[in-house]
């Protein structure tokens, strides 16, 4: 399955300034996937070490850090020369071996002619701890589970793809076009991005396998908890991330402390909270009460929404029925808006890695996301359906008087007095409609 990363991949190994690469990522994105795929097309060989439950690999680096020693005793492992500039050398699960976090310094300053790159799926946990990490000395990517283009090119629909790509907001799409591009919203809202996810759907289109998969998925991540979190915060962590996909259900959206415990405060909550938003399961997105660069210094840090890494997950979590998304029901209707506001935000996530804000005016107007594209700051409005009305942009509108907003639903495109609808299914291509 194509992954958009392999681009960023492979100028890294071009990069005449290249250091050791680390790729960051929740489990089961497809790191040590897309990993080994990129050695396998661009290099003469690849030397893969997963750290996990690997005494002999870690032993490695325990004696000293001198990169060449290293090199000479991981080749004996896998009985073959590890050749500069040919070998690809992958470390995966490497925040299992601080030492070897600490050995890309000594790899990027005397050995740069060897190309490395670290995964590991709560390596976002690793660097938030007071290692010595080799600040400065590493490359940094991040994986996240397939985006809604990736997910139409994995379902053989490369030309829909490359078609809807090159589209101008004064187009406008065939309804046959617009009829396929919703079922496959539809099914991604279901499936969500994780690859084997993806795979096992292609493979069998049965929403019971899907279904099975994302139970292993969700099954490790709360084995995580137990193996790599405090002891004090994993019931915690557990009480938090079940928690989320009733509190996206009510009305505001609003994370609150309370509805996960009752009785519980943010000093009681947020350290959990945080381990989670390290480990990349979950986005937080601040509420901003005015709209000017920079965004973040108009944020409110204890107001917040909090949203899944990946839609799938999310409605799986929720247990609500696939049939219940493709046949649009109406016990559907009010979670319909949660599960399509985390889609968005995932898409718009993709774009930069930037996690957008939203905006709320005491109790009397809300606008789903505030995004900054370079200098401009753009409202985005997300509708579940065809139904598009909504006072709350109107107010910002009237207040902010922003050049263009965003509206984001499943009708077509349309201008109307500055007010842009982006199909929800092409919201991932926003930077070229706000600037055609």
């Amino acid at each position: 399955m194509e992954r958009f990363i392999m681009k960023d991949l492979i100028k890294w190994k071009n990069r005449k300034d290249r250091k050791p690469l680390v790729i960051k990522g929740v489990r089961q994105c497809g790191k040590t996937y897309i990993l080994k795929q990129f050695g396998e097309e661009n290099y003469e060989d690849t030397a893969y070490f997963n750290f996990e439950g690997n005494p002999a690999l870690a032993a490695r680096f325990e004696q000293d850090l001198d990169p060449k020693r290293i090199i000479m005793e991981l080749g004996v492992l896998i009985g073959r020369k590890i050749n500069q500039h040919k070998t690809l050398i992958i470390f995966d699960e490497i925040q299992f071996c601080n030492a070897a976090l600490t050995s890309l310094k000594y790899f990027y300053e005397q050995t740069p002619e060897y190309h490395i790159v670290c995964a590991g799926s709560l390596i976002g946990i690793t660097l938030s701890k007071p290692l010595s990490f080799p600040v400065g000395k590493v490359d940094f990517l991040t994986l996240r589970p397939m985006s809604f283009p990736e997910f139409i090119i994995a379902n053989d629909e490369e030309m829909l793809f490359e078609y809807i790509r090159n589209l101008n907001t004064q187009d406008q799409i065939p309804q046959m076009f617009a009829d396929k591009l919703i079922t496959l919203y539809k099914t991604y809202l279901i499936t969500g991005g994780m690859p084997e996810v993806v795979a096992k759907w292609k493979e069998t289109e049965d929403i019971s396998e899907v279904e099975r998969i994302q139970d292993v998925i969700l099954n490790a991540y709360e084995l995580d908890f137990a193996k790599h979190a405090p002891v004090s915060d994993i019931p915690k962590l557990s009480l938090i991330w079940k928690s989320i996909p009733d509190q996206l259900s009510k009305e505001s959206g609003k994370f609150v402390y309370g509805h996960v415990k009752p009785g519980a405060r943010a000093k009681d909550l947020e350290d959990a909270l945080q381990w989670l938003i390290n480990a990349g399961m979950v986005y937080k997105v601040l509420k901003i009460e005015k709209p000017a660069m920079p965004l973040s210094a108009y944020s409110d840090p204890s107001y917040f929404k909090l949203y899944m890494a990946d839609t799938g997950l999310l409605r799986r979590m929720s247990r609500l029925p696939a049939s219940s998304i493709y046949k649009d029901s109406a016990l559907y209707t009010e979670f319909k808006g949660a599960m399509t506001e985390n889609f968005v935000l995932n898409e718009l996530i993709n774009l930069h890695g930037e996690v957008p804000f939203y905006w709320k005016s005491g109790n009397t107007a809300e606008v789903d996301f505030i995004v900054q594209l370079e200098e401009r700051i753009f409202p985005i409005e997300v509708k579940a359906s065809t139904n598009v009305k909504s006072r709350s942009l109107g107010v910002y509108r009237e207040k902010y008087k922003p050049e263009i907003s965003i509206r984001s639903s499943l009708m077509n495109f349309k201008m109307d007095e500055g007010l842009l609808n982006i199909p929800l299914y092409l919201i991932w291509n926003i930077e070229k409609f706000v600037n055609s």
